[in-house]
């Protein structure tokens, strides 16, 4: 008789753990500070012990617009303290806001050195709200972790029955359910009544063997981004420098391009010492190296967004200056 998965559950808030008013309190909830913590969300939802041993795990609920690199340290640590202290994990779901998930689960996928499955979820919905996601999002997230499919793809995202790879998935919507998307390739898989089914892998480097570790999520470089648009003028860009940035993320028109008073500024902050990285504001799509970026001295994102290309120059920036180096980075992890 094979043994009953066992999964971990930290709650870390969100909306899916947030409470309404009432049924139809679906954008005004967070006013009231309300969330339910990991025990109080399998409590609350307990269909989801169905499919495994649930362990609750503490963690201070907060919205996800308030997550750091200290936050993801945070993660990190209870994950590999839940890894060491269960040997019969079979995976850890990470209840948490959507607004930021894209960023926690990328930023742990490039440093955990675990192949137990992590997997992130959230709601669109409130947990006390009419038709609320948070149940079917909980349960389905359980089922992938608690899965061997899930073993071997790296950190997942999993709402409204997709499986998503962390380092290609992005939020895409403000209030619709099928909020979370990977533009370029589509979903790994689905978490169908039957089964999870898995059709693709991710092919560039992800947790067990991501490229960077704690060390680097605990000593992250300043990187911020500057968003382009029209008649921008570089004022964004001169004001990261003069307060310390160390790298700069641009969030260029598709396919990676900027006003010439942008690019004059971005070519100050390289003269002045900072790494600069060309991504697109277009959702979707590669920014590579082309002549124009390389002759400016800057790198291209590949098809990183730019919240996701700040957090990999801010790990990178940790191992080396070498814009070469950065750039091979870019283009393999």
């Amino acid at each position: 008789m094979s043994r009953r998965a066992k999964v971990a559950v930290i709650g870390t808030g969100g909306t899916i753990s947030s409470v309404g008013r009432g049924p139809f309190d679906l954008q005004n909830y967070l006013t009231l500070g309300r969330m339910l913590d990991a025990r109080g969300m399998i409590e609350a939802f307990p269909q989801a012990a169905e499919f495994a041993d649930l362990v609750p795990v503490p963690f201070p609920p907060v919205p996800s617009t308030n997550m750091t690199f200290s936050s993801w340290v945070r993660l990190h640590e209870i994950i590999d303290g839940l890894v060491a202290a269960h040997t019969d994990l079979s995976g850890i779901v990470i209840l948490h806001g959507t607004a930021s998930m894209e960023e926690s689960a990328y930023a742990l996928d490039l440093t955990l050195r675990t192949d137990v499955p992590v997997v992130f979820t959230g709601a669109q919905r409130p947990s006390t709200g009419l038709s609320t996601d948070a149940a079917m999002n909980l349960a389905n997230a359980v089922r992938v972790a608690a899965s061997t499919e899930a073993r071997g793809l790296g950190v997942l995202v999993v709402l409204n029955d997709e499986i998503h790879a962390a380092r290609e998935v992005t939020k895409t919507a403000t209030w619709r359910l099928q909020t979370f998307r990977t533009p370029d390739f589509g979903a790994l898989g689905h978490a169908d009544a039957d089964r999870i089914a898995i059709y693709r892998r991710p092919a560039r480097r992800h947790a067990p063997n991501g490229p960077f570790s704690i060390d680097d999520l605990r000593s992250p470089a300043r990187v911020d981004i500057s968003y382009c648009y029209a008649g921008v003028d570089g004022t964004a860009v001169r004001a990261f420098v003069a307060a310390g940035a160390r790298g700069i993320v641009s969030a260029g028109f598709a396919p990676g391009m900027v006003s010439p008073a942008e690019l004059d500024a971005l070519r100050e902050a390289v003269a002045a010492g900072l790494v600069v990285v060309q991504s697109s504001r277009g959702g979707s799509g590669r920014v590579p190296t082309t002549e124009r970026i390389a002759e400016a001295g800057m790198i291209g994102a590949d098809n990183l967004n730019p919240q996701k290309a700040r957090i990999f120059l801010s790990l990178a920036l940790n191992r080396t200056r070498d814009v070469a180096a950065i750039r091979e980075l870019f283009e393999t992890c």
